[in-house]
């Protein structure tokens, strides 16, 4: 059983990484597909928050003795079958958990547009994901 200690830790780990993201949201899609090292850190920086968005879901689970997840998307159905997200915010962590695969293990070219599109509304998931989890005590 997970304690509220690893659930706050993963928390913060959450808000460190959409921080450092913040930083990257001056930049024009271009700005960052041409520059080898904006490229490089909001690709790192948007897979750890994905990482650690799946870390914090998987802690949530195991503190409420839900069922264990069989896959990583899997996580975020069980938050939703514990009424803990509702399924609008379900599909959203689920389609930023394929995200974060493609990150992960270089499936085919990555679309900038999507990378684009993470910065400035996929962390906005994220935020609202914390929110609801930030009260599950």
């Amino acid at each position: 059983m997970t304690n509220i200690y690893i659930i706050e830790n993963k928390l913060s780990d959450i808000r460190k990484y959409l921080n450092i993201l913040e930083r990257y949201k001056k930049y024009s899609k271009e700005e960052i597909v041409n520059d080898i090292d904006i490229k490089g850190a909001v690709e790192r920086y948007l897979y750890l928050a994905a990482q650690a968005t799946i870390d914090l879901a998987e802690a949530v689970i195991a503190y409420k003795n839900l069922r264990k997840p069989t896959t990583l998307s899997d996580s975020f159905h069980i938050l939703n079958e514990g009424a803990i997200i509702d399924a609008t915010m379900t599909e959203k962590l689920v389609k930023m958990t394929g995200f974060r695969n493609v990150i992960a293990h270089d499936y085919g070219k990555i679309n900038y547009d999507i990378v684009y599109k993470a910065i400035h509304e996929g962390v906005v998931d994220i935020e609202e994901f914390l929110g609801k989890v930030s009260n599950v005590k």
